[in-house]
Formats: structure tokens, sequence, C-alpha cells
């Protein structure tokens, strides 16, 4: 953590100081010298503090993650009531939105439940779960991206292979198509959709799309899946907060789908390789 890698590199600029032997062109004086002894000596002391602080502060968020762990389980049944809640949240992601074409799009509204789960240790690492229907592009029943953040050494991660059903591989659709039909709700810079992110494990330490599910979207998916679609619809937060009758929310229905999206969204493909294999 960053209160325990900071202190080293504080003390090493501090013995710079204080080692005048070391360092010729600074010459202190015999009570300016005692002063930045003792200076040292305090700043030990805060570090020492920091990484108890640190080693405590994992404690609790131990002990907090196993008293959310019910909630979660609660939230994730009542999700599961609401036909499209994922997928819709997902659409209403302005940076999850954004990889996301329309087949995959379409993929998503087999999705049934998404799972963050940190490492009993917390620091070590985290996995992300998701659950779907029988659906027509996969067999897979739970698809799983884990990150291990080891403390020596890079992250890295690995992703479950997916077992494409025939003609259905949205991985080599977007590598055949390429960037050609641009990128989805206006997002032409981007270069990957949402499964080549799935199965890309070769810079783990730069996944943001990781971070955004676990730190953003999984705390509070209802948000995102009430929110208005700003950038799409043109509505600022006054307006979102004077629609009292819900208008500008984009939530996805099983009969409507295609029209509510029919006005906004082109076809959209990437290109990536299949990743590691958990």
């Amino acid at each position: 953590m960053a209160s325990e890698t900071a202190p080293a590199s504080k003390m090493r600029k501090t013995d710079k100081v204080i080692d005048v032997d070391a360092d010729d062109s600074r010459d202190f004086d015999a009570e300016t010298q005692k002063a930045l002894e003792e200076i040292d000596a305090c700043q030990n002391d805060i570090d020492s503090l920091n990484e108890r602080a640190s080693e405590e502060i994992l404690l609790v968020e131990q002990k907090y993650n196993k008293m959310r762990k019910p909630y979660y389980e609660k939230r994730n049944e009542l999700i599961q009531k609401i036909p499209n809640f994922w997928v819709t949240a997902f659409v209403n992601h302005p940076q999850i939105s954004a990889i996301l074409d329309e087949e995959e799009e379409e993929c998503l509204h087999h999705l049934t439940k998404v799972e963050v789960e940190e490492f009993e240790d917390i620091k070590s690492g985290y996995k992300i779960k998701f659950t779907f229907n029988e659906n027509p592009f996969f067999s897979n029943t739970v698809l799983v991206k884990e990150f291990h953040l080891a403390t020596t050494g890079d992250p890295a991660s690995q992703s479950t292979e997916i077992q494409w059903k025939e003609g259905m591989n949205l991985v080599k659709k977007a590598q055949q198509n390429g960037n050609s039909a641009g990128q989805k709700r206006k997002h032409s810079s981007l270069s990957r959709t949402f499964f080549q992110w799935f199965i890309d494990n070769v810079d783990p330490s730069a996944d943001d799309i990781a971070e955004v599910i676990k730190d953003d979207m999984w705390p509070n998916p209802l948000q995102y899946f009430l929110a208005p679609d700003i950038e799409e619809n043109g509505y600022d937060d006054e307006e979102d907060e004077d629609d009292e009758d819900g208008e500008g929310l984009q939530v996805i229905g099983e009969d409507d789908e295609d029209d509510e999206e029919g006005d906004d969204d082109d076809d959209d493909d990437d290109d990536d390789d299949n990743g590691n294999i958990y």
C-alpha cells in the first residue's frame, strides 16, 4: 500500500540531508544537524504508525467485507427479479457502454448476476464473476476474470476460456470487422469491445474497466440502472432532478429493446486475440 512504500522514499531523502560526509556541499552547524536528526527520528515514528495503520485498516476492511456479503447476496437475489437489470446498468455507464458493441449488448441480455469478490487478505487481488442464462452465444454459465496483485513483481490476471457456439464468436467478429463500423455511443477512439476486454490479460495494471466494475458499478449498480443516459439524451443534472415522470431513463425492456436502442446506436466491432485462460 502507499502508506507502506512512501516512508522508505522519505527516509532515503532525509538520510542524504543528515549524512554530511556524503554531501560535502551541505555543511550544517551543530544545532541544525541535531534538529535534522530529531526530525528524522520523528519521521521514523510517523512511518511506523503509518505501517500499523495500514495493517489495521486491512483488518477493518476484512471485517466489513464479511458483513457486507449477505447484503450483496440479497441484492443479487432481488436484482434477478428485474429483467435486463445488468445490461441496462452497463448501457447507462459511460465507460462500460463505450466498449459495448451491438451484438455484445444483445448477449448481455442473458447476464443475470455480477459479483465482485476480494481475496480474503484484500491486498492480493479480486475476481469478477458474470453469470449467464442459457444463450445462443456461448455454453459457459459463469465467466470469471481474476486479478492477482502481487506485492512483488507485476500484477497478473486470467480469464475463463469462453466456449463460443459455432458462428457466434464475438471476439473473432470484432477482429474481422476491425474499426470500420466505428464505436457505439460516439466513442470511436477506443479500440476494444467488452469481450475483448474480458480476455485481454496483457497489462492488468492498466485495466481501467475492471477497476470501474469493482469500484464504481459493483458498490451501487442501482444508480446506473436508474440513471438517465446524459450523453445520448442531452439531459443535465438539474433536468434529471426535476423530471418526476422518469423521462430520459434508459431502461431496456424485453419487448421494446430494439426501439430504444435504434435511435442512437451504430454497429461496432473491434479487434483482439484470445488472452490467458482461467
